[in-house]
């Protein structure tokens, strides 16, 4: 972090993006207790809001790429945040008028999530205006790590204050969390002042639109990457799906308890992030994302062995804190490959274009995550998420990203 404390209006951005980090690991489980304990959903249901989540990318992401790369990212960035600090306040203020329902909640969720891809887009575009190339991978390993503190305290501390509050009124946290994350960000000031390039360019979206896409897909090194990712979450989306209803429905365990496996996954967050440049230096970036890709199979083994006891508990949070452990590994060195090679003009519709899809997958694979537990049970449907996990992993490794290396912007 030494050499990222020079540069002030990144250590604003990740402040900012520690406080939200926090807020939304509160909200991640609150808005499935209230689906599954407060609203009585389904598996199904309960994939369904799931996938609200991420509709809005597979409708709207590649758009939001062109848009990126059209403006300014800080705007957008601080307008995303207020606006879903609006948004969420409007679940608990449905629960005390007594008017909460599943239809809304879903409703919510969607705009949400439109506005959440918009941030994303923009957030992920924007550390390079905020530090010198050489310190991109530290600087996405740093918000990394803070998103891993975040998801190793925060479901802890969400389990207790759902039990406290309700799940309606703890969401209330997340809300303020994104007001306070907007507000620091409007104080943020980059390296050089950011400037839309070409806006005085005749413009065209479908063009600008293959642009990105031709740039991610027929690359030798980001096209293989970026399938298995799409992969990758398909099957993530099914399990993080079948996880929750297996715990608390098939299993009978309370919230507190879902979030302490939660932490887990967040405690290997942080030993993953902090290790991620050692990782990336000492195996070569191909190497290690491919050995990360394997480690979700292997982590998700574990979670259909479990039952209703002291061993079932450890063998839950030992399979996410493995899963957390690749995560954080994987993530910071992915990141900062993808931004080292991407020309500026285009790391709005890169990002937008590899996020967009990877989220669309999750509309797949989550709302398929509760058909199949509805219809075959909890412990089958994880068994059929292993298997794709095992198949993305050996995708990737069978492809010619093991040869990625770390290189310039052309």
């Amino acid at each position: 972090m030494t050499g990222l404390r020079e540069h002030r209006g990144y250590v604003r951005f990740w402040i900012a993006d520690a406080v939200s980090m926090v807020g939304s690991s509160v909200t991640g489980l609150a808005l499935q207790v209230v689906a599954v304990v407060t609203l009585q959903a389904s598996g199904t249901e309960v994939g369904i809001l799931n996938a609200a989540r991420w509709l809005p990318y597979l409708l709207l992401g590649l758009v939001a790429g062109v848009i990126v790369d059209r403006y300014r990212r800080q705007p957008l960035l601080v307008g995303a945040d207020l606006a879903r600090a609006v948004v969420l306040g409007i679940i608990p203020l449905a629960a005390m008028l007594d008017v909460l329902s599943l239809p809304l909640l879903v409703a919510i969720v969607l705009v949400f999530g439109t506005l959440s891809l918009a941030y994303d887009a923009a957030h992920q575009s924007f550390p390079p205006s905020l530090v010198p190339a050489e310190l991109l991978t530290p600087a996405y390993a740093r918000l990394e790590q803070a998103s891993a503190v975040a998801q190793t305290g925060g479901p802890v501390f969400a389990g207790a204050l759902i039990k406290l509050l309700g799940a309606p009124a703890a969401i209330l946290v997340d809300a303020t969390s994104y007001l306070v994350s907007g507000i620091v960000l409007a104080t943020v000031r980059p390296r050089t002042p950011e400037v839309a390039e070409g806006t005085d360019q005749p413009r065209n979206l479908r063009r600008e639109i293959r642009e990105g896409l031709s740039w991610v897909y027929r690359s030798s090194t980001l096209g293989p990457i970026t399938l298995t990712s799409h992969v990758w979450f398909v099957f993530q989306g099914l399990l993080t799906t079948v996880f929750v209803l297996f715990v608390l429905n098939t299993l009978g365990l309370s919230a507190f308890w879902l979030g302490v496996t939660y932490a887990f996954s967040g405690i290997g967050a942080v030993i993953g992030a902090t290790a991620s440049g050692w990782v990336g230096r000492r195996l070569g970036v191909g190497p290690a994302i491919i050995a990360c890709r394997w480690l979700s199979p292997v982590a998700y083994l574990t979670v259909p062995l479990a039952g209703d006891n002291s061993v079932g508990i450890v063998l839950l949070c030992a399979g996410q804190f493995v899963l957390g452990l690749s995560l954080g590994i994987d993530s910071p060195i992915e990141m900062g490959y993808r931004q080292s090679i991407t020309p500026s003009g285009l790391l709005g519709r890169m990002n937008a274009t590899t996020r967009s899809f990877n989220r669309a997958a999750i509309v797949i694979g989550a709302p398929g995550g509760g058909l199949l537990a509805d219809q075959f049970g909890t412990r089958t449907a994880l068994w059929i998420g292993v298997g794709g996990m095992v198949v993305q992993a050996v995708l990737l490794h069978r492809s010619s990203f093991r040869h990625a290396r770390l290189t310039t912007k052309s």
